[in-house]
């Protein structure tokens, strides 16, 4: 899986990165079938946007975006927001190959 953060009017430190990269890594753990991951760290004048572009294998790509103060509430909420659509989608996967007959009864 490959990880690419960018950051726009804002100079990206390794420690901002790190945890970054840290966050994003834990995403596997709720879908396994995740291709590349795209994080933008953007510097507004009201605070900062995190953008978060997963891409998933047979599947649309899931994004969230997220808007705070501080950086890293910023960052937390968009990986809270991606984790609810990636279990989501997994259930909704998970559920559609376990589903009973047109007519309600199991033969």
């Amino acid at each position: 899986m490959q990880i690419n953060i960018t950051s726009k009017q804002l100079d990206m430190t390794p420690t901002i990165k790190e945890y970054a990269r840290g966050k994003s890594e834990k995403l596997t753990r709720f879908y396994d079938r995740i291709e590349q991951i795209d994080m933008k760290i953007e510097k507004t004048t009201h605070g900062f946007i995190v953008e978060l572009i997963s891409d998933v294998e047979h599947h649309d790509n899931i994004v969230s975006k997220s808007e705070d103060d501080d950086m890293h509430a910023a960052i937390d909420s968009c990986i809270d927001k991606s984790v609810r659509q990636l279990t989501d989608l997994k259930n909704k996967l998970r559920d559609n190959k376990h589903n009973t007959p047109a007519g309600g009864q199991d033969r």
